[in-house]
């Protein structure tokens, strides 16, 4: 008698999709399964894409392995040789800068001693304190980072003497200005970490649970997508099938059949038990339709999370300029309008640096509005005159240095550098409007919690084999499902093997450690740029 195998069929294939497939047909119970993983794209690797640009190896989505101690990423990129340096220069190889030149807008190098390192140190103590659970919090509600910040800017200078002004009168940079300017620098820079277009949309309470793990945090050699593929190229052929877009799915909530799958051009597909993979911004957009509608504990998590817009553009300079002599450069932008060239959407860019020392490929990055409207602009010769009047603005060719401190002006003051060179072309990611993705991750918004990132991870139908409902017809993977590395690339890994593991656990397989970690959710014992 020929026993029917189970179906299971994965959507995604991104880290998190590709992860289950893998533990699933990897594992000893591997022929149990008739296994398949299907994507919409036509490509494999969901928000990892590794690109070239300029001679150089860049990343359009996933960049860093958030800390290397017990990362399984870092782990299997060890084990693949993607680590390893070879002729191909690659994205931040030589880690992240650390000699940056803060300029305030209109080219005046901010006195470092005076202004920059105070304002960093207590803005690194006042972050330390949120993910250190001792922030204070709301008492009236839950409160989000960024009045907690402000707040903390706001006693730092009632604490200290008046600093009295920069300049003289009539000067648009004084103490306080250039204060403002290099905190809000700082927010922009969280803003790029957490995806969150207003910081007083994230959650403070909820960054005491989000993980790192210990020690350097690093890019990928050979390049992120060397992951994603190594993980497909385990599988056997046919498997994973591409152009496949679904566009409703059908479950069961009292059990009693197999989940069905209707993709765009009529194809369906019936399955035991579906692993979704979706973004959250696809399920917040309502990209899918469920039938019957997911449950009001489902729509509630998928509403209150976050999930925000992260861009890069990257910029190759004419083989003229000098690119030893471009800076790490961290922008302390005025008020709008000080310096009327200057673009709205890079007004709350951080910095622009070389993607390692000697490049001629820049790179800035974008979030939310800003990062929106960049994806807007049509024509790349309009990002680059962009991009032009930016540099311009901080890096005036042929002006002599000025240092902005207390006894001396800030404007038309000039770094020293003596880049005057140009730009050629510009690669910029488009996380936003592609209809697969619509965000790049996600965060914990205020009025959310980690709760909603367990509820995320709830298959359906609630219930077990107790119950007399048949459980786990749809299973749910990706980023967004896990409670303390989500927005990165190991929550994604996690939940896929999380979700595989719930699977075999549930026909009675054994479940060895080796893909397991201690860092997997509550939920089942088993979060970005």
């Amino acid at each position: 008698m020929v026993v029917k195998k189970p179906r299971i069929v994965i959507v995604g294939a991104g880290m998190a999709g590709l992860t289950a497939a893998h533990r699933l047909f990897t594992s000893s119970a591997g022929g149990l399964f008739d296994l398949s993983v299907v994507d919409a794209g036509e490509r494999i690797g969901g928000r990892i894409l590794t690109a070239d640009f300029a001679g150089d190896r860049v990343e359009m989505g996933a960049t860093w392995i958030h800390g290397i101690e017990g990362s399984p990423v870092y782990a299997l990129a060890g084990e693949i040789g993607a680590l390893v340096e070879d002729s191909r220069p690659w994205e931040r190889m030589d880690g992240f800068p650390s000699d940056p030149v803060t300029v305030a807008e209109g080219g005046g190098v901010v006195d470092p001693a005076a202004v920059v390192d105070p304002v960093t140190s207590l803005y690194r103590r006042l972050m330390d304190a949120a993910r250190s659970g001792e922030a204070e919090t709301a008492t009236d509600g839950r409160l989000g980072v960024g009045p907690f910040l402000r707040r903390g800017l706001q006693e730092y200078r009632a604490s200290r003497a008046s600093g009295g002004d920069i300049n003289g009168a009539g000067d648009p940079w004084n103490l306080e200005a250039l204060e403002e300017a290099v905190f809000a620098m700082h927010e922009c820079q969280e803003r790029t970490c957490t995806s969150a277009d207003d910081l007083a949309d994230l959650d403070l309470a909820a960054e005491s649970e989000y993980r790192d793990f210990p020690g350097d945090q690093i890019t990928i050699a050979k390049g992120y997508s060397r992951i994603v593929e190594h993980l497909a190229a385990a599988l056997p052929a046919g498997i994973i099938r591409l152009g496949q877009r679904l566009r409703r799915i059908e479950w069961l909530p009292d059990g009693g059949g197999p989940v069905r799958l209707h993709f765009v051009g009529g194809e369906d597909v019936a399955a035991d038990h579906v692993i979704l993979t979706v973004s959250l911004g696809v399920l917040k957009a309502g990209g899918i339709e469920f039938y019957p509608a997911l449950p009001a504990f489902k729509l509630d998590a998928i509403g209150r999370l976050g999930f925000g817009l992260v861009n890069k553009l990257f910029m190759e300079m004419e083989a003229e300029a000098e690119a030893e002599e471009f800076p790490f450069l961290q922008m302390a932008f005025g008020k709008e309008g000080h310096v009327a060239k200057i673009p709205r959407w890079i007004r709350r860019t951080q910095s622009i640096c070389p993607i390692y020392g000697g490049s001629r490929v820049l790179l800035a990055w974008f979030v939310g509005k800003e990062a929106m409207q960049l994806e807007a602009l049509d024509d790349d010769e309009e990002v680059i005159r962009g991009v032009h009047a930016t540099i311009d603005a901080f890096l005036p060719p042929s002006v002599p240095a000025r240092i902005a401190k207390p006894d001396q002006r800030c404007n038309g003051g000039g770094t020293g550098a003596k880049w005057g060179g140009k730009i050629a072309r510009v690669k910029r990611s488009q996380w936003g409007t592609d209809p697969l993705f619509l965000g790049s991750y996600s965060y914990v918004a205020v009025g959310s919690s980690g709760d909603d990132l367990d509820l995320m991870a709830e298959p359906l139908p609630r219930g077990g084999k107790e119950d007399g409902v048949a459980p786990l017809q749809i299973l749910f993977a990706g980023e967004a499902t896990h409670r303390t590395h989500y927005s990165t690339t190991h929550g994604a890994y996690f939940s896929g093997i999380r979700e595989a593991n719930r699977l075999l656990q549930y026909y009675g397989c054994t479940i060895s450690n080796g893909n397991s970690n201690s860092n997997s959710n509550s939920n089942s014992n088993g979060s970005n740029s």
